[in-house]
This record gives C-alpha cells, sequence and structure tokens, in this order.
C-alpha cells in the first residue's frame, strides 16, 4: 500500500521542521488528561475528601471534554496560521461518497476484534481476570453527571480526537511509515492518562487497549485523508457507547 505524499495531503502544510506543534501534538492530549485529572483531585481535596485523586479518576469523561475544548480551540488557531481553518479538516469528497462510506463500513468490521481482542486479551494477561479491570474504569457518578458526559464527551471527543492526531499531526510530521506508526503509537498510549490511576498493570492495559485499532486509522486516513469526517462520526457513536455504560452502574 503506497504511502501519500505530504502533497496529496490537502491541509498537510507547512513542513514539520518549520513548526514544533505537530510534535508537541503527540503528548499534549496526555499532559492534558494528567492536569486536569489533578485540577479536579485539587478541588476534591478542598471539598474535603479523603481521597481526592482515587474521586478523581471517576470523572474522567470530564477531563477528557475540557481536554478536548483545549484541543479544538487549538486546532482552530493553528490552522489559521496556516491560512485555513478548522472546519478545513473535515472536508468531503463528494464525487466519491458513496465508495468512500463502503470502504468505512469495511474499516469498522476491521475495528471490532482490533478493538476487542487488546482490549480482553491485555486485561486478562495482566489483571487474570477481564472484568477485573473494568471497575477501575467505570464507577458509579451522579445521575447530571451521567447525563451530561453523554452528551458532551462523545461529540467533542469526535471534533478532536482524530482531527488533532490524524487531521493536522500526522501528516505534518513527514511521508514514511515513522509517522504513521508513532502517531498511532501516541494515540493508543495517551489513555494511560484517561484517566490516570496509578496501578502499573492499569496503565499498560489503557495505553495498550487500542493499539491496533489506532494503527488502523493511522494507515487508513494515510491511504485515504479524505475518509476523516465519516471515521469522526464512527468514533463519536463508539464514545456515545462507552459513555453510555456509566447507565448501568446505576
Amino acid at each position: 500500500m503506497a504511502l501519500v505524499k505530504p502533497s496529496q495531503v490537502g491541509l498537510a502544510r507547512p513542513a514539520a521542521q518549520e513548526r514544533p506543534a505537530p510534535f508537541w501534538a503527540l503528548i499534549m492530549r496526555t499532559l492534558l488528561f494528567a492536569g486536569f485529572q489533578a485540577l479536579f483531585a485539587l478541588l476534591f481535596y478542598f471539598a474535603g475528601k479523603t481521597e481526592p485523586w482515587s474521586t478523581s479518576t471517576v470523572w474522567w469523561m470530564f477531563t477528557a471534554t475540557l481536554t478536548n475544548l483545549v484541543c479544538i480551540g487549538l486546532l482552530d488557531y493553528w490552522m489559521r496560521q496556516e491560512g485555513a481553518g478548522y472546519w478545513d479538516l473535515f472536508r468531503i469528497d463528494r464525487t466519491h461518497w458513496k465508495l468512500d462510506v463502503l470502504v468505512v463500513l469495511g474499516l469498522l468490521v476491521l475495528s471490532l476484534p482490533l478493538m476487542l481482542i487488546p482490549n480482553f486479551g491485555i486485561a486478562t494477561l495482566l489483571f487474570g481476570n477481564a472484568q477485573v479491570a473494568v471497575p477501575l474504569l467505570f464507577q458509579p457518578l451522579p445521575a447530571w453527571a451521567i447525563w451530561t458526559g453523554i452528551v458532551v464527551f462523545p461529540v467533542t471527543i469526535a471534533l478532536a480526537e482524530l482531527p488533532w492526531y490524524f487531521g493536522y499531526a500526522m501528516p505534518r510530521l513527514g511521508q514514511g511509515w515513522g509517522a504513521v506508526l508513532l502517531t498511532a503509537f501516541c494515540l493508543s498510549a495517551q489513555h494511560a492518562a484517561l484517566p490516570l490511576v496509578f496501578d502499573l498493570r492499569f496503565i499498560i492495559w489503557r495505553a495498550t487497549m487500542f493499539s491496533l485499532f489506532a494503527v488502523l486509522l493511522a494507515v487508513a486516513l494515510r491511504w485515504r485523508p479524505r475518509l476523516l469526517a465519516y471515521l469522526v462520526i464512527v468514533h463519536g457513536l463508539l464514545d456515545l457507547a462507552t459513555a453510555l455504560t456509566f447507565l448501568s452502574l446505576r
């Protein structure tokens, strides 16, 4: 499969060495996840919670949402610096939309085992039972927080995450497989801080559970960047399902 050159990616200007932003982008979301969680922990500390950091881990949908809002703002700023705009990242090629939808459906079929196998397989290897890890990620929240999260979390993460890594950073990091794999690795690894739980097994599990899915997305979007808008919609629906999981804890 041939990789497209930067000139073939509609918004891949300027070169990576001329702007440091793409390299910062690879780690910035992880730092923002941890930073906003630390802010939540500080608030819980002043509120008198006995374990403020542990309490903060429960609110990861909101640390993610705040991170997403920052990233959307930065993407808009960076794109304007290049003479374009944030919404230009979501261009749809109307002449090929039927083929693109079919490709996206095929990718969705491929993605299901690539998400499930590392998720449950790595959890089983690390914890002995995949179900042991789930309560560390999903813990009860107040009803108002769940419904708010169901609305804001999927929408903001869809508009931020894939555009951040694959619409902005990857095309500006170079044209080789190194840029593809590095971007996929950073997308997967960022989950180690969402939430940041100081348990090595949990950190490894979160950092690797989407590794194969991230590689699939990176390869697909390097090969056909115009799929981004469609994959953003799919991503939002997947994270809506994740947010709905909190309802089962009530």
